[in-house]
């Protein structure tokens, strides 16, 4: 059955309507049970954390049979995977292939060397998943665990246990099995963990200064500065002005600050060899180069547009770089840059569920308070920064993706003390708001697991910000397995059509010559016989990817 009236309310919503009744249902009746287990287990600060890292971890898996392991999609995700692959084999950057002409693409270096343009913090992140698991997707499931389970940590010490427990579920739900930093590469996970491990050691070190606070937070710095470096100068700023007001306990805390300071000079250091392996130059980004190579990505908006010196993607570097200034490339005014600003609120989406709305004007009475005034302002610093760059992607500011959590826990908290003639009107609205939430994931997790794959890809459209692998639009699994059961060794030539835009297919492994598949850039017959005779060994295909269905066949010049 599938009715739908004028306003729009079908059969999902009477279907999550009642999902909603139910849970406020059984909290009605069993509140006071549930109330004491919740808060006599979310008391418990390791077991908790240990089932809010598996949470989303064991979830995911439970969809396995519906939706796979997630493939590298987009070129940021090959860039990182290339990047982990290339620290799995315990160096910083690969030397570059004497037939680099074939090979050159979006996100990837070259010359000096052959290596990707990030930082480190991902790769490492995915590397370390890979080593143990044998898969690098493992270490992007891994890293959204240990969000969730810090997300928690970091709430105890801002709010009650039972109140960081519900915290800690709500980074499940947003953060877990349907979230796009669980199913791509190129997620927020990590740099959510490091603004975790900032904002959960401040308010634990005016307390006491012990040192194993110090070092979660100069955790959290240093990495942060291996993830997003230009991020973690507003998470610095941030630390500065949450201890601004403490000057009391100055002469006691800033002597103890050494080895946070450690450990953010070893970030440092360790950005610097990094950049030095991969682009010579200690001072100068494997981001920077890419910049300067092939235009992409792009600058901030107040700096000029780069001239790309490569010719193969010249061309291609340009499009996205148009593509991505949707704003103009004029000079940025005042006015472009507070317009842009405002496109952005709806990304708070992505951190913040709608039903929790409602609690944020309850936050916003505790502002009297420094502390809270101070997780405003830094929410908005880091939204200032990342206003910088012409487009926006969620993992900008995912250092502060807990502060988002606990805007929500701390208004439903202020709300649930309200009382109207005695009567616990706000805790039952909490809890009804907790259940709403609840209800819109289940819903949502459990169509994924149940229902078709075709009904619920017919039914993305409406499901706003959660991202799973829906089937194989672009056919690179198709292709991928087809090549994989070929006898030996693969080389394949892609060519693109007159209208293609910016979906590349040129990735290679960071051991390009020990590849199963060497994928290269078709350049005509007479370049690609050259390639063709550097592998001997390998057979040859011909891949149109933008053909109509695409097309894969046996090369012949």
């Amino acid at each position: 059955m599938n009715w739908q009236n004028p306003i729009g309310f079908a059969t999902a919503d009477a279907v999550e309507l009642a999902v909603v009744l139910l849970l406020c249902g059984i909290w009605l009746v069993a509140r006071g049970r549930i109330g004491t287990l919740a808060t006599r287990f979310a008391s418990r600060t390791i077991p908790c954390m240990i089932v809010l890292a598996a949470m989303p971890v064991v979830l995911r898996l439970l969809l396995l049979g519906r939706y796979p392991i997630p493939e590298p999609a987009v070129a940021d995700d090959f860039s990182y995977v290339l990047l982990a692959d290339t620290l799995r084999h315990f160096r910083f950057a690969n030397p570059p292939h004497p037939m680099s002409q074939f090979f050159e693409t979006f996100f990837v270096l070259q010359e000096p060397t052959y290596s990707s343009i990030y930082p480190l913090g991902q790769g490492l992140a995915i590397a370390a998943g890979w080593l143990v698991f044998g898969h690098p997707w493992a270490g992007i499931a891994l890293a959204v665990g240990a969000l969730c389970a810090l997300c928690y940590w970091m709430l105890r010490a801002w709010t009650t246990p039972g109140w960081s427990l519900w915290g800690g579920i709500l980074a499940v739900f947003l953060f877990g099995p349907l979230s796009q930093w669980m199913n791509s590469y190129w997620g927020g996970a990590v740099s959510g963990c490091a603004g975790c491990l900032v904002f959960g050691s401040l308010p634990r070190l005016l307390v006491a200064a012990r040192l194993r606070h110090v070092l979660l937070l100069g955790a959290g710095l240093a990495l942060q500065m291996l993830t997003r470096p230009f991020e973690s100068i507003p998470l610095m700023a941030a630390v500065a002005l949450f201890l601004l007001p403490e000057w009391r306990v100055w002469r006691v805390l800033l002597p103890r600050m050494a080895p946070s300071l450690l450990l953010v000079v070893a970030a440092v250091g360790l950005t610097a060899l990094h950049n030095r392996a991969v682009t010579g130059n200690a001072a100068t980004t494997p981001y920077q180069l890419s910049r300067t190579q092939y235009g992409v990505p792009t600058t901030f908006t107040f700096q000029p547009l780069p001239q790309p010196q490569w010719r193969l993607t010249r061309e291609q570097g340009l499009d996205y770089q148009i593509q991505s200034t949707v704003h103009g490339a004029g000079p940025e005014t005042l006015g472009t840059y507070l317009a842009r600003l405002g496109t952005r609120i709806r990304y708070f989406r992505f951190y913040l569920l709608p039903p929790l709305y409602l609690a944020v004007p309850f936050f916003l009475l505790l502002l009297r308070r420094f502390r809270f005034l101070w997780v405003v302002m830094t929410i908005c610093g880091f939204l200032l920064c990342a206003n910088l760059y012409p487009y926006f992607y969620t993992h900008y500011i995912a250092a502060v993706s807990s502060l988002f959590i606990l805007v929500g826990v701390a208004g439903l908290e202020r709300l649930s003390r309200i009382r109207i003639r005695c009567q616990p009107v706000g805790d039952q609205a909490a809890a009804v708001i907790a259940c709403v939430c609840a209800a819109h994931c289940l819903f949502w997790y459990g169509l994924h697991l149940f229902v078709p794959a075709e009904l619920t890809a017919s039914l993305a459209r409406y499901e706003t910000w959660d991202a799973i692998n829906h089937g194989d639009p672009e056919g690179r699994i198709e292709v991928r397995r087809r090549l994989m059961q070929s006898p030996g060794k693969q080389l394949v030539f892609v060519r693109y059509g007159p209208q293609h835009t910016f979906k590349e297919w040129v990735y290679n492994e960071a051991q390009i010559d020990e590849a199963k598949i060497v994928w290269a850039r078709d350049l005509g017959s007479e370049e690609n016989d050259k390639l063709r005779q550097y592998y001997s060994d390998r057979s040859a295909w011909l891949l149109e990817p933008d053909a109509r269905p695409w097309r894969l066949v046996k090369y012949e010049p």
